[in-house]
């Protein structure tokens, strides 16, 4: 990307809980106009010409959510940011929280001025210490600066952002099972319908939730316009994204592209290629809960409707690589676990479904496996898909359908040498042979 090219992130001259940084490079801006100059229907109608779209997985159109809680009516209103972030690979947000609190923070203003929430809050997640501790401080940083707390900016409003401490897990991450742990039950997805926060979300009140990512954009594109915004990215996925770059790459981490950029260009030019003089095997393009893709598909875009188009999805963007060494089943395995043990269990599909995937799974990559065994995991997969209270179930669905699909003859291989290939034979005395 150029200088000239829209970006989400500005690099700041000093401390990121330093206020006076974000100032100097026109921070608190676009706060200021919403407050002095702008009406809420002025400010949903900039985001709807952007184009922004959600950056937590689903990809929704943010102006749209931002109107729809804005004109409900409902006028009892809430505004949680989603900062539990759980997902494997994914590691952004984090980064956002700990390098840009008030960039965070005057998006979190905005979207609950805009919306007339009665409330407001962060949802962060219990292990980022230091990040909480940023934020705690760019907030008081705000309020001695009258932007937020009572009668900002002189205006006679008040508005305050509480930061709730999550204790929650990945299914934490859905809208609902969060607003259910921050009402003192268990995190557990609701029951459908209603269907979305926005109209039964925080105390059964509507409710805007947006993550991090999203509400980070806020700023820039009121601070700059919507033109500038769509400068760079697609048509119908325009502007930047993070990418959370994890697995087989020399240079993991988080880097910022235009959306639409090849996933080639990701992992070869950003991420340094893989370690070892290894190929790439397969890429999570949007973690574990969506279908991989191969080698031969690393010229893939990466925006949400080329990734839905070839049979995956961008998700949170949190990218896995993984390398022409790798066991897929163990891989799947490892996956399947994981979903296992983040199940809430509140809906028998999903309790059972990950329960028994993750067997199977297990006696396959021990080489106890059978072709029985193969076809049950894979009618499995098509009894839970689509059938839990969220989308955890389906996931760990898609990621055994996908890897059989794309890897069916290592799965064959460990029935036919009932054991993993990827694995030394050890003798009877534990000589590797």
């Amino acid at each position: 990307m150029t200088a000239s090219e829209p970006r989400l992130l500005e690099k700041l001259d000093g401390s990121p809980t330093d206020i006076e940084a974000y100032i100097k490079v026109g921070g608190y801006e676009a706060w200021r106009n919403c407050v002095t100059s702008m009406q809420p229907d002025d400010i949903v109608g900039e985001l709807k010409k952007s184009g922004l779209r959600g950056r937590g997985g689903a990809g929704f159109p943010t102006g749209i959510k931002w109107d729809k809680v804005l004109n409900h009516r409902v006028k009892e209103r809430y505004f949680v940011c989603n900062a539990g972030e759980h997902e494997p690979g994914t590691f952004k947000d984090r980064y956002l929280l700990k390098h840009y609190p008030h960039q965070l923070l005057e998006g979190c203003l905005i979207a609950a001025y805009t919306v007339r929430a009665k409330a407001a809050f962060i949802y962060a997640n219990h292990e980022y210490e230091e990040e909480r501790k940023n934020l705690k401080q760019a907030i008081e940083q705000a309020r001695a600066k009258g932007l937020l707390g009572k009668n900002v900016l002189g205006t006679g409003r008040d508005l305050e952002i509480e930061i709730f401490e999550g204790h929650g897990s990945y299914v934490a991450g859905e809208e609902t099972a969060m607003l259910e742990s921050m009402q003192g039950r268990p995190a557990m997805p609701r029951q459908k319908p209603p269907f979305y926060p926005t109209d039964f979300g925080l105390y059964g009140k509507p409710t805007l939730v947006n993550n991090v990512e999203t509400l980070c954009n806020i700023p820039r594109i009121l601070r700059k316009g919507a033109d500038w915004f769509t400068q760079v990215g697609t048509e119908k996925s325009p502007g930047t994204m993070l990418f959370s770059l994890s697995g087989a790459v020399n240079k993991p981490g988080v880097y910022e592209m235009p959306l639409g950029t090849p996933l080639r260009k990701l992992i070869e030019e950003f991420g340094g290629g893989v370690p070892g003089g290894r190929k790439v095997k397969a890429v999570f393009p949007g973690g574990p809960a969506f279908s991989m893709v191969t080698a031969d598909q690393l010229d893939l875009p990466m925006d949400f409707d080329a990734l839905k188009k070839a049979g995956t999805g961008l998700g949170s963007a949190g990218v896995i690589v993984v390398d022409d060494a790798t066991c897929m089943v163990a891989q799947t395995l490892k996956f399947s676990n994981f979903f296992k043990n983040e199940s809430c269990g509140q809906c028998p599909p999903c309790r059972m479904g990950t329960l028994n995937l993750a067997a199977l799974m297990t006696k396959i990559e021990e080489g106890e496996g059978t072709q029985k065994d193969m076809d049950t995991l894979l009618q499995l997969c098509g009894f839970v898909k689509g059938t839990g209270y969220c989308t955890l179930v389906t996931g760990a669905a898609v990621l055994v359908q996908s890897a059989v699909r794309l890897f069916r003859p290592e799965f064959e291989a460990h029935i036919a040498q009932k054991r993993c290939p990827f694995q030394p034979v050890r003798t009877a005395v534990g000589a590797v042979s």
